[in-house]
């Protein structure tokens, strides 16, 4: 399973919506995109912050999920999420998808609509959990 995780969660709640994905030998990786940019950062290519807290995000994520999983990887992705889940499929071929973001106004310009975005181009069950 992958995790696409572009805001931070409350780790009870992602380890609960998880469990229901997963089973003891599930391999699950956290993609944390580095998406909490403003259009000028990302223009700027200036995503230094915003990949130190995609770290902390992926470092949360991990913890909420490790003790469901068999096995948990974690890395800071693309700052667009879909890029992000693509790049990701390519390394670690998931059967499914958890897509986490924030909810409407406070979703970044970034998360709208990544996880609808998501279900349409990769061809695997894509799960959006507004955080």
């Amino acid at each position: 399973m992958l995790v696409v995780a572009t805001a931070p969660v409350e780790e009870a709640i992602l380890r609960d919506r998880v469990r229901e994905h997963v089973g003891p030998e599930t391999e699950v990786r956290v993609v944390a995109p580095a998406s909490d940019l403003s259009p000028l950062e990302w223009l700027a290519t200036d995503e230094d912050e915003a990949r130190g807290e995609a770290a902390e995000v992926a470092r949360s994520a991990e913890r909420a999920v490790e003790p469901e999983a068999g096995r948990v990887e974690t890395e800071v992705g693309d700052s667009d999420p879909v890029q992000a889940i693509e790049d990701a499929l390519r390394q670690f071929p998931a059967d499914k998808v958890i897509v986490m973001t924030r909810p409407g106004e406070d979703a970044g310009w970034l998360e709208k609509g990544s996880a609808e975005e998501a279900s349409e181009r990769f061809g695997v069950p894509v799960t959006h959990l507004v955080v």
